[in-house]
This record gives structure tokens, sequence and C-alpha cells, in this order.
């Protein structure tokens, strides 16, 4: 019959497997799907949801004002802006005056950076309705901010006083200014210094000899660049600048456009790309054991045909495929890739999973009854007094763990969200966070807001979430650096086919594998559609593909 002969046609296609519904992941099965040479496409994930570290979720309780109508949104993005897409927070209003509901927070990825006609997340998220009116404005996509916009700020020292703006933005002007100079290094033959860190605190170190204050303000001043360290190891997902590179700092890339964030949580843009694919081509809760590739796995129910691939999955269930395409974070790849993949990995692809940076960068959201900010804050930064970039910092984590928390976002506005502010803490100190419990968190703290505003009587926040990027084990961090010792040519040997002929056997996507673009949602979705194009283009020769446009 004719239904017969389309079945076999597609059965002898070839079989694509990819392993992880993150945003590289959904960006190479939503490339593959739309052609039809691959009708034979099977996306596995590890967990219940898609996103990987796209993840949104429920805290918090905003009030509308009495008599309040719904918040004015773009048409369709209630429901995430594509159709068919059931958020899992349901609706997002209530009924009648004075009602309250929980608004969406962001425990993984919380910007578009760059969001401009250069990146492809903005222009996804513009496609499918996720955004609102001023971000897709013309004006905002124009703005050069080179990195995070500056919000208006309060600085509390942990004396519980507040430090004066123009002291602040001078210091902050020179950290700025320093940071800047460490991006001039790339293409260099040779660096004074093999890491950021390094680089930073000498010239810091000549600085300080030619400052004219008195003793007290210079230590201030030393206080609060540290601060602007401990910000850099939250931008950057590392525990210590010294651990950053300094010669290839200069090659990440930075796109125009002023950040922006998902009015209906970023979480609606993998759903979006989750209800493109067949349903039955998504697997969750399908943890990938091993890939072995290489071989000749004949399939039991159909004489005749081998796949050179098999994938098995922790609960033992086996698939066969002509490519995979593996997308899961270096961080799993660090512990994982000797038993992971096999045969093992060429020897240059296993150093340049040893040699690149992975840390942590968590988030930790808390509520208060009421907000010990001014109105207008939208931005906290801690200084410790007692600290100087310039000395030694100790490393007792269970004393001093949470001083590495030194930014609160003010989640805006009050009246969505309640009084919660959103914190940042890097490297070793947020690993050791996610060993305690949501009091221990919550005790800590209280007494460091108790410090901060020198009120030992304040109400302690109601509520505490916070995100746990180590402990995850099938992410194990929170996104890549290019570390002391690598180089862009990692990223590039990482993202490097197997076998390391034409036969494309087993690919490599996700943030950690673009050049330019690590660490961010966009270069994880550029990456899923560069791995699907080498398929595309052994295949799909015979139609006219359009391919969205690359970077």
């Amino acid at each position: 019959s004719a239904r017969c002969g389309m079945e076999a046609a597609a059965e002898a296609r070839p079989r694509v497997l990819v392993v992880g519904a993150g945003l590289a992941g959904l960006g190479a099965a939503q490339r593959l799907s739309s052609s039809r040479a691959f009708p034979n496409l099977r996306l596995l994930e590890s967990t219940g949801r898609a996103g990987g570290r796209v993840y949104s979720q429920r805290f918090g309780t905003g009030r509308a004002p009495r008599g309040a109508g719904p918040r004015p949104r773009r048409a369709g993005a209630v429901s995430g802006g594509c159709a068919g897409v059931q958020r899992p927070w349901g609706k997002d209003w209530g009924a009648g005056p004075g009602w309250v509901w929980s608004e969406v927070v962001e425990i993984g990825a919380h910007w578009i950076h760059g969001p401009s006609k250069e990146n492809p997340v903005f222009q996804l998220a513009s496609d499918y309705g996720l955004l609102d009116e001023e971000a897709m404005s013309e004006e905002n996509q124009k703005i050069e901010v080179g990195g995070h916009p500056l919000l208006p700020a309060v600085f509390y020292s942990n004396t519980g006083r507040v430090l004066s703006p123009e002291l602040v933005e001078g210091v902050r002007n020179l950290f700025s200014t320093l940071l800047d100079q460490t991006r001039e290094f790339l293409h260099m033959p040779q660096v004074s210094v093999p890491s950021v860190g390094e680089y930073l605190r000498k010239e810091i170190a000549q600085q300080v000899k030619e400052w004219t204050d008195d003793d007290e303000t210079k230590w201030l001043k030393l206080a609060i660049l540290n601060t602007y360290f401990k910000l850099e190891c939250c931008v950057s997902g590392t525990h210590s600048m010294d651990h950053v590179a300094l010669g290839p700092f200069g090659e990440y890339a930075m796109l125009p456009g002023l950040d922006c964030t998902f009015p209906g949580g970023y979480g609606g843009l993998p759903d979006c790309m989750l209800t493109s694919l067949p349903k039955e081509s998504v697997l969750f809760h399908k943890p990938v054991m091993v890939v072995r590739w290489g071989g000749s796995y004949r399939e039991e129910s159909q004489e005749g045909r081998t796949f050179p691939v098999q994938v098995e999955c922790e609960d033992g269930e086996r698939f066969l495929a002509d490519h995979v395409i593996i997308t899961v974070p270096l961080g799993f790849l660090k512990e994982h890739h000797e038993t992971f993949i096999d045969p093992p990995l060429p020897p240059r692809k296993a150093d340049a999973i040893r040699q690149l940076g992975f840390g942590t960068n968590n988030k930790i959201f808390l509520e208060f009854e009421q907000p010990f900010w001014p109105p207008d804050c939208q931005l906290i930064e801690v200084v410790w007094e007692d600290e100087s970039p310039l000395v030694e910092a100790g490393t007792d984590l269970q004393a001093s763990w949470f001083r590495k928390l030194i930014v609160f976002l003010v989640l805006q506005p009050p009246e969505r969200y309640g009084h919660v502010l959103c914190g940042f803490i890097a490297g070793k100190e947020s690993e050791y966070m996610e060993t305690l419990s949501d009091a221990a968190v919550l005790r800590a703290l209280t007494d460091v807001i108790h410090k901060l505003t020198g009120n030992p009587h304040l109400a302690p926040p109601k509520k505490v979430m916070r995100s746990q990027w180590h402990s995850a084990p099938y992410t194990r961090g929170s996104y890549s650096y290019v570390a002391v010792g690598s180089s862009g040519d990692d990223i590039d040997a990482l993202a490097q086919p197997l076998p390391e002929d034409a036969l494309l056997q087993v690919l490599f996507a996700g943030e950690a594998t673009h050049r330019t673009f690590y660490s961010t949602t966009h270069g994880a979705l550029l990456s899923g559609w560069r791995e699907a194009d080498r398929l595309l283009s052994l295949y799909d020769t015979s139609e006219s593909h359009q391919h969205k446009p690359r970077l």
C-alpha cells in the first residue's frame, strides 16, 4: 500500500538522536524536524521538563491594587505566546479586587543579553510574542551597554552605613576601565600574567600608590573594588577571577541592545520550541548512561539495517541511530566523559573538557513583608569594609560563605512581585550554600541584612528559595568560561564531531561549544543550529530549506 511505502521510505531515512532538551537540543531538534529529511528524530531529556538551564518558577506574593484589572500584556503572552502551551503554573489572574498571586522568577537564565537583530534568542522570543513592546523597541536594540546596564543602586556596608554614590561611582569606573584593558590582550603572543584576576590586582596595586586619600577612604575604596571582583565572578561563573585566562578574555563577544527579561518567564521560550516538535519524538525522564559510536548495531525487528551509534539510557532502554547530537552541560561531561562516551574521546577533546572552566553561579530569592530599601532602588550592593582584593581572603566556607553574596536585584515592580530580592552568589561559597537547609540560609542572610541596615530588629524575610545548580546531577554547575591553561581552541575542539572525518556520528552542541558566545542562551541556541546544519548539509540537498541567519 502507499502508506506502507511511505513508512518504509521514512524508515530508510537517517535516524537522529538529540541528548538534552535545553536550548541547544531544542534548537537542533526544531531545525531538523522542519526538514523532510529527518522524520526519525528523537529527543532524550534526563529530567521531567524542557529548558535545561532556563527554568522559570513561581515565588513571592504580589497583590493587585483594589479594583485593578489584568496587567497589560502583548496578545498571546499569558499562555506563553504560542498555541497549545500549558504553562505549569496555570492562569496568571484570579478574580475580584485585591486578590493575591505568586509571580514567575528565573531559577536559571535571567536576561536576554544583547537583545538585537543579531541575537537569535531575541528574534525567536519576538516571533513567539514573548516580549513586551519596550524590549522590542528599535531604540533599545541599538543601545551599546557593553554588559549589564547600570541600575539605580544603594550601597550598604557591613557596618550599617550607606556609602556615598559618588565614591562608589569613581571606584566602579576604575574597575570598568581596568576590566576593559584585560580584553586588549587578545591575539597578543604573550601575556604578563596568566589570569584576569592577577592582572587586575597588579594594576590596582599600582593605582593605590597614587591615591591621595586618607587611610580610611583608601581602605573603603579597596573594599568596594573587592565587591566588583566578586560581582565579576558571578558574571564569569567562576570561583575567582584568578581562574579566568587573561589572553582569551577578549574573545567573548557582546551584542548591542539593552538586556531584557521575559514578562511571562524565560521558560515560555523552551515551551514554545517544544510545541513545534512532534509529541512522540520527545522523551522525558530518559537520562543517557552511555553513547556508543563507531559500531555496527543491528536492529532486532528489521533485517539488514545496522547503525553506527547506540545510546543506552539509565533505565536500560537502548536507541540506535545514524547520528547523535550531545548537548549536555560541560559540568556533566567533566564528571562523566570517560564513561559517557565509548570508545573514549580522542585525547584532544578530553583535554579540552578538563581544561575549560565550568563554575557555579546561584540565586537566592528572599521575600519581605516590607522593603528596607528605598522605593526607587533596583539594585543593592554589599561592601565588606574589612576586605581588599590585595589581601588573601579567608577559606573557612562555614564561617563566611555569605560574604560572597554581594548584589541583590530588586524584582520590579513590587505590585507584581511583592517585596522580593534576588541575590547572586558564585564559586565555592555558592556550592557550599547548596548543602545548607533553607532555614540555615535564611538565618545567615537575616544576620547579613541586620548588619547592612544597622537594625538588629528588622523582620527577617518571610520566604526563601534558591537555585542549586552544582547539586543538579545532569548539570553540575552553571556555565562555562575560558580558564587559565585553556583557550578558544579548546572550545572549538569540544565542538568537533566524531569521528574526525565526514561521518558525523557524534556531534556536540551547548553553550560551552560556542567560541564567542559561551555561557549564554544565544550561544547555546546557535550551537544547536550549527550541528543541525552539519546534518542538513549532508542530506537535505533536494529541498530549499529556509535556514535562520547564522552567526
